[in-house]
């Protein structure tokens, strides 16, 4: 922007206070005057990364990607309010657009595809390999694929809450209604936790936030040379790729939600967990009900209700004795947790828990036993989402406000309630200042036409959110895979739901109104040899 170059610093910093909100204030910003500094802070750090573009290179060998990705990295402001302070650098990788075709030969390039996995913590680093899957050869033929770790995770200056040399790997217990004492325990350990954050990070612990990166994903589509980003956002991906579209709509050319977070201000964060564990009990008697059906395959109950009782017979077993002296209450919960995102994980975690039940403990040690190389991993993850998550908005600062909530919640939903909790409680000790969330929404002709895919019964991503989203962004249209719940739908074995992400990402159409796909064949049971009970291999894996 022009008046960083006349004015430099102390140019900026009389052009934010001269940059105020429209008459009356914008109802969707909160803080008006902070904002302005940050609006203009991100059209100075954007022109900047414009004109230094990105240097793609080999890969550094501790990224473990293949030589077929170029790698660089997009230097951002710390603080958006000062954009000549600090600066911070965000690791990009990317995979040329190919121009060609298996069936119509040569395509024309139109730009990057920029994605994010979601979290918060997710990097988005390995993202352009899908380009050698079969069905993603039309698109990247087209764009160039492009990921990127967020700040925080990895090496976009990381971030640490902990030694991750100390970080759990087990045995732990995982209560279903938790002790008077327990959950004393866990309060004192949030707080520990939060009070870890601010010692291992400091005063640029209160910069990770969902605004700040919608403005790192504004520089970076500048540092690519795009005009206009196209953008595909899953899970936490679509909350500030919604963001970006309220903050940015001009720069929008098209964006994919893929299992939408509900965006309502008020839902941020706390009463979407709420929302979450109460649509996890809902998938929870998915699975449950489909291992029942292949009762005979896995002898764990021919009823929802009676699998339950295998289940929480595994449960009181573990915590007398954990399995291979690793595995507890809390990583049998955590890997049944991951089934019920990904129902082709049902075949693998149902098996394990029959064999254990038989008496055989490994095939459940080899799913929920401690990863001790992917500690630090793991740890720099949980950092990023807890600060996130943190920092993105206020959370409720008494205890018994917790207590009381998802007390009431676990009467009808105890699979997963108490463990949201206890991943989130530091948001409630929090030590720096919190964001007031957005009010996302754009209004007619204000955003190019947008994408939303969505499960009908996605636990991750209610879909209560995805209507929300499609209520609040103008033009956008909701595709919704129909009685299905796996969390996050591109890539997967729905044709039906690809063609349509295919058919708006090359030629930018979408269906006349909301569209609906059948929902993807449930996965085939599995027996002891990881074969199918008809002998065929399962036909997809996540």
């Amino acid at each position: 922007m022009r008046a960083a170059v006349l004015y430099g610093t102390a140019g900026s910093l009389v052009l934010s206070a001269l940059v105020a909100a429209p008459a009356g204030g914008d109802p969707r910003w909160p803080g008006s005057r902070a904002t302005a500094a940050e609006t203009l802070g991100t059209e100075i750090a954007a022109e900047r990364a414009s004109k230094e573009g990105i240097r793609f290179g080999a890969c550094p060998k501790e990224e473990g990607l293949p030589g077929s990705l170029q790698c660089g990295t997009v230097t951002v402001p710390l603080d958006y309010a000062h954009p000549d302070g600090r600066r911070i650098k965000l690791t990009v990788s990317r995979i040329r657009a190919t121009g060609k075709s298996p069936a119509k030969g040569k395509i024309a390039r139109q730009g990057a595809l920029v994605y994010n996995p979601g979290g918060p913590g997710a990097s988005g680093m390995a993202f352009p390999l899908i380009g050698h899957v079969p069905g993603w050869k039309r698109i990247a033929a087209a764009y160039d694929l492009v990921g990127y770790a967020p700040r925080g995770v990895n090496r976009s200056a990381p971030l640490s809450c902990q030694d991750s040399r100390r970080f759990p790997q087990g045995p732990t217990q995982a209560p279903t209604y938790p002790s008077e004492r327990y959950k004393r325990e866990r309060v004192a350990r949030a707080k520990a936790y939060a009070s870890g954050c601010a010692k291992r990070s400091g005063s640029r612990l209160r910069h990770y936030h969902s605004l700040n990166n919608a403005r790192d994903l504004d520089v970076l589509r500048a540092a690519l040379g795009e005009p206009r980003l196209t953008f595909m956002g899953a899970s936490y991906g679509t909350y500030f790729g919604a963001l970006y579209a309220t903050m940015f709509p001009s720069h929008v050319r098209r964006m994919v939600f893929d299992s939408a977070v509900n965006p309502a201000p008020d839902q941020i964060w706390y009463r979407n967990n709420l929302d979450q564990s109460a649509a996890f009990e809902g998938r929870w008697r998915d699975f449950r009900v489909w291992m029942a059906l292949h009762h005979k395959t896995y002898g764990l109950g021919d009823s929802a209700v009676n699998v339950l009782r295998s289940y929480e017979r595994a449960r009181a077993r573990l915590a007398a004795e954990p399995a291979g002296g690793t595995v507890g209450p809390g990583q049998l919960h955590r890997t049944f947790l991951q089934a019920t995102y990904f129902d082709d994980y049902w075949p693998s975690r149902a098996q394990a828990l029959s064999a254990y039940l038989k008496g055989d403990p490994k095939p459940l040690v080899r799913l929920a036993g401690p990863h001790p190389e992917a500690a630090a991993g793991q740890e720099n993850a949980d950092a990023v989402y807890t600060a996130v998550e943190c920092n993105d908005a206020p959370w409720p600062t008494n205890w018994r406000v917790w207590d009381r909530d998802n007390t009431r919640l676990a009467r009808t939903a105890p699979f997963e309630t108490w463990a949201n909790v206890w991943t989130n409680l530091p948001c409630a000790y929090w030590p720096v200042s919190r964001q007031r969330p957005l009010d996302v929404r754009t209004g007619p002709g204000e955003l190019a036409p947008t994408l939303i895919l969505a499960a009908e019964r996605d636990a991750a991503t209610p879909y209560g959110g995805a209507l929300e989203l499609h209520r609040r962004l103008s033009g956008s249209v909701l595709v919704t895979e129909q009685d299905a719940g796996t969390h996050g739908l591109v890539g997967g074995p729905n044709m039906c739901v690809n063609g349509y992400l295919e058919t708006y990402l090359l030629e930018g159409r979408l269906p006349a109104g909301q569209a609906g796909c059948a929902p993807r064949p449930e996965p085939l049971p599995k027996g002891p040899g990881g074969r199918s009970a008809k002998g065929q291999a399962a036909p997809y894996l996540h």
